[in-house]
């Protein structure tokens, strides 16, 4: 695994309720000096992990996140600093980015009973959902989007990413790391402040999983690696490129899923966010910064989006799979939306009403 970037200064502070909160970069000065002044009783996780046996997957139940806060006005929001009126989170009053523990998490099951329903012996299977959730801010700034940031700022976001993705990955119980973030009210998200999520599960991801058992049967047949050779046959094509540079690349897949979906890889292969060199952590800054604005540019206001790293799992893997963020946009024409329907929520079958080449010509033109 990689070290934290020393450059980035990293300061760990305690919540009023236990939990840990992380400071990266330029500020507060003297965390100490800003305690977090709320009263608040410790959260207790009630979640539990039940095997759906049809699909061979897990499935979270967590009955305790219906009462997490919901679009809170502007002065409610409790990612902004603290000021003399509001107590939030983030007790300093300012920062540059933060990562804390979730206080709504869905991984984390702090009651021992909470896996012990359920016919262990037979079908009904299920333990406690044990891992962990975090928020990422990443602006102090609430009217901010991850576009707003310079390449510094976003850097030292990477750098927290990369920490964070060490560090879980190295606490026990945890199957693979997940850096996510959810913009828009389209979407679902429930703060508008700009902010992403890490999820440590007890787990391998079901859509991983399907990957891995994919590039196994390549390798088999092939003695090949599938991310190495998609990526070439994407490069060789050419028509899907939107963006490349010394490091990555960034393209609309072949059999894009989403309107408008690209994604973003590097050039050597590597398993996971830690292990990215440093000049690559750089580029990917500027172009992924170029990539978020074309998209807020495709409609003429901002995109809902999802952008989704994904890494090796934990102890599995890590030879074949490819890092790689996914990024894509649920807007499919201006005033319209790509709902998951019948066909996508019911049987997975997905149809996309927007051709790859198409998608990709129009990013190009956007730059």
């Amino acid at each position: 695994m990689a070290h934290h970037d020393q450059r980035v200064r990293k300061t760990t502070v305690t919540l009023a309720d236990g939990r840990e909160l992380i400071y990266f970069g330029a500020v507060p000065e003297r965390p100490a000096d800003y305690p977090d002044r709320r009263q608040l009783d410790r959260v207790q996780v009630h979640s539990q992990a039940r095997r759906d046996q049809l699909l061979g997957e897990w499935v979270i139940v967590a009955g305790h996140r219906q009462d997490r806060t919901f679009q809170p006005v502007t002065s409610q929001c409790p990612l902004c600093p603290t000021t003399a009126d509001s107590l939030t989170e983030i007790p300093a009053p300012d920062y540059e980015v933060v990562v804390f523990e979730n206080r709504f998490p869905t991984l984390g099951a702090t009651d021992p009973d909470d896996g012990r329903e359920g016919d262990q012996d037979g079908l009904l299977v299920c333990r406690p959902a044990r891992g962990r959730c975090e928020v990422v801010c990443f602006s102090p700034v609430h009217t901010a989007s991850f576009a707003d940031l310079t390449p510094d700022h976003a850097a030292t976001v990477m750098t927290a990413w990369a920490d964070r993705s060490a560090e879980l990955a190295a606490q026990a119980g945890v199957e693979q790391v997940y850096c996510f973030e959810n913009r828009g009210e389209e979407i679902g998200v429930t703060l508008s402040h700009p902010h992403g999520q890490i999820y440590a599960y007890p787990y391998i991801t079901p859509r991983t999983d399907r990957v891995l058992q994919s590039c196994a049967s390549y390798r088999r047949r092939t003695g090949r690696n599938l991310f190495d050779d998609l990526l070439a046959a994407e490069q060789a094509d050419l028509r899907r490129i939107v963006l490349q540079g010394r490091h990555w690349t960034a393209f609309v897949p072949y059999a894009a899923h989403w309107p408008y979906e690209v994604h973003l890889y590097p050039r050597r292969r590597v398993p996971g966010l830690a292990e990215l060199a440093d000049e690559a952590r750089a580029e990917f800054c500027e172009l992924y910064l170029d990539l978020l604005r074309r998209f807020d540019r495709l409609f003429g206001r901002p995109a809902p989006y999802i952008s989704a790293w994904h890494q090796a799992p934990v102890h599995y893997g890590g030879d074949e799979f490819a890092l790689h963020l996914e990024l894509f946009t649920i807007r499919r024409a201006p005033g319209k939306l790509k709902y998951l329907a019948g066909s996508e929520s019911g049987m997975g079958a997905f149809a996309n009403d927007v051709v790859p080449e198409a998608a990709a010509e129009r990013l190009r033109q956007l730059g």
